[in-house]
């Protein structure tokens, strides 16, 4: 069971992070020219992004490669997600609670 306060230490990160929206853009679905990147505050003037490296054995794994796409959505995905996450938890708990409390 996730504690309140783990609950909360989660919302703290959450809050402390930059705002979203966060956007992939990985050189295997967007042949950018480079490297995948998440872009952080699209539309902000300017760039705004976030470079992820990933070594397995020691061996630097580049694009195309279907699992860091994978990584690289999670990470961008996670910054709109969490906070969701984090509101339903709440919810549910304060319909348990009343439920409880009825009862």
């Amino acid at each position: 069971m996730l504690s309140d306060d783990e609950l909360a230490l989660i919302e703290r990160r959450a809050a402390a992070a930059t705002p979203g929206p966060w956007v992939a853009w990985t050189e295997s679905r967007h042949g950018i020219g480079g490297e995948s990147f998440i872009q952080i505050r699209p539309g902000a003037e300017g760039d705004d992004e976030l470079y992820v490296r990933r070594f397995t054995a020691g061996q630097e794994v580049k694009s195309p490669n279907p699992e860091l796409d994978a990584d690289f959505d999670f990470i961008a995905a996670a910054r709109q997600d969490v906070p969701r996450l984090i509101a339903e938890v709440k919810r549910l708990r304060a319909a348990l609670d009343r439920r409880d409390s009825s009862n």
